[in-house]
């Protein structure tokens, strides 16, 4: 054998090819991650003030149009509605001033990204001081004492994520990457479906009462784990009915690729570059962490979109799931008593044609 021959051997044309997927995978991470967190900036924060009449707007057309433009500025009645706003999540900050002094209030909620809380923090602080003005920082919604980064609930979805198309993966390892028909393919659904209540209750369970890093119920949290693992998981099981093996490098590609850099983790989306942050609240990672630390930190306010992001995920992926083995039963399998086994295998794992 010359060597040539061996290489071709030892090696496939179907291995090779996945390989520089692989290769294209690790490619496309990169340059995710590193677009998005290499050089967080400010842009249009949602930011309220509270101020005199005479020099609200004023106020609110100088902030505004700070360099760079950080601030995205409106006006609130007072001190309660401002307050009202940065806990519903409206709004990131607001600014109070106070006419009789010259030191102002700037309200926070750390527990919705602590890089965010700061950077409102700065941009106010500067602001203020070319005005010879001093500011006090409170924070309305203050991150807990274990998890001071606000990083808690980012790295619960991720693991749920992990959880979800791991275990998609895995049985489409052990069963082939299509199943050959519907029964079968609500039976991976099924699992799927305890799989994902299990990983709900236990994620919450370690992060909540075994290591204190995130408040919050924990019925809500582990409701929201559910439903991230099987959205993850059923999307993963459409990609495969889709593309076969391909199916699980295509889902990494959306949920890790794609979904984790814009998630709003490290750096909240006004923080992000466009492209991440545009994408970020339509994905399960983005719409996982925003409502894991509603639950948390904001009494489950503004919640429901992504709620509705993840249910879609979910249903899509088990509608798609249905009927790509629905189609493989009427177009590949013959039915029982036609000459066909009664229990037809699965697709054994290969890539699509």
């Amino acid at each position: 054998m010359t060597f040539v021959d061996e290489v071709k051997t030892a090696v496939s044309v179907r291995a090779a090819l996945l390989v520089i997927g692989v290769l294209g995978l690790m490619v496309a991470f990169i340059a995710s991650y590193a677009g998005a967190f290499h050089n967080p900036e400010p842009k249009d924060i949602p930011f309220a003030v509270v101020a005199p009449q005479q020099i609200s707007g004023q106020l609110v057309q100088r902030l505004g149009a700070l360099p760079g433009d950080p601030l995205d500025v409106r006006t609130a009645k007072d001190e309660a509605d401002a307050t009202r706003q940065v806990r519903d999540r409206s709004i990131d900050g607001a600014l109070l001033v106070d006419p009789r002094g010259t030191t102002d209030t700037v309200l926070v909620a750390s527990g919705g990204g602590a890089s965010l809380a700061q950077a409102v923090e700065a941009i106010t602080t500067a602001a203020e001081k070319a005005q010879q003005r001093t500011v006090k920082v409170v924070d309305v919604a203050p991150a807990a004492r274990q998890d001071s980064r606000t990083l808690s609930a980012f790295y619960l979805v991720v693991g749920w994520c992990v959880g979800g198309y791991l275990c998609a993966a895995i049985l489409a390892i052990s069963a082939g990457a299509r199943p050959a028909n519907t029964h079968r393919a609500l039976i991976r659904l099924a699992v799927l479906a305890l799989y994902s209540i299990a990983a709900g209750l236990l994620g919450a369970l370690i992060i909540g009462p075994v290591l204190g890093a995130l408040p919050g119920s924990y019925l809500g949290l582990s409701g929201l784990g559910a439903l991230v693992v099987f959205a993850v998981g059923a999307t993963t099981l459409a990609f495969q009915g889709l593309a076969g093996v391909i199916g699980i490098g295509l889902a990494i590609l959306v949920i890790v690729v794609l979904g984790n850099p814009s998630a709003g983790g490290a750096y909240p989306y006004p923080l992000l570059p466009p492209f991440w942050r545009t994408i970020g609240p339509g994905l399960p990672p983005g719409a996982g962490t925003w409502a894991a630390r509603s639950i948390a930190y904001f009494r489950g306010e503004s919640i429901s979109g992504p709620l509705q992001v993840l249910s879609i995920w979910a249903l899509l992926g088990a509608v798609v799931t249905l009927v790509l083995a629905g189609f493989r039963r009427e177009s590949g399998v013959a039915p029982v008593g036609a000459g066909a086994s009664p229990v037809a295998p699965d697709e054994p794992n290969r890539p699509a044609p």
